[in-house]
């Protein structure tokens, strides 16, 4: 989506989850071109959550700032691919997730902060290659 076409009031873009939602929407409708995609996943790491629930959470592992998704398929140089997904517009990296993506990337993982689903489809895209050729055309 282009400038010219983002609504002037923020609040009617989607938000960060609805883009996701959309997003694993595609991935589940293109995984006949690109199998892998069966493998992308969400990481739960962000969301509100009671004081106890969030304990429970961080004594099982779960780390602020890892990003929220990851494509566990190497492609060259890379282990796998994780995407941060922001909304069209806004949506800024927080501290931790600042720090776990340099990290990341220094054990080889591909890491991508995506505005919106469809450049987050786009940057997967263009991560697996070429994919199966359409039966249809």
């Amino acid at each position: 989506m282009t400038n010219t076409m983002m609504p002037k009031d923020k609040r009617l873009l989607p938000k960060e989850g609805e883009e996701q939602a959309a997003l694993m929407s595609w991935a589940r409708m293109q995984s006949w071109r690109w199998p892998e995609l069966a493998l992308l996943f969400h990481i739960p790491n962000g969301g509100a959550r009671s004081k106890s629930e969030a304990a429970r959470f961080k004594a099982e592992g779960v780390k602020a700032g890892v990003p929220d998704l990851f494509l566990p398929v190497p492609r060259g140089e890379w282990h796998g691919l994780f995407i941060e997904l922001k909304r069209q517009a806004g949506g800024r990296l927080s501290d931790e997730q600042k720090e776990w993506i340099p990290a990341l990337q220094a054990q080889g993982y591909r890491v991508e902060v995506c505005k919106g689903w469809e450049a987050a489809a786009e940057l997967l895209k263009n991560y697996l290659g070429p994919g199966k050729a359409n039966p249809w055309d």
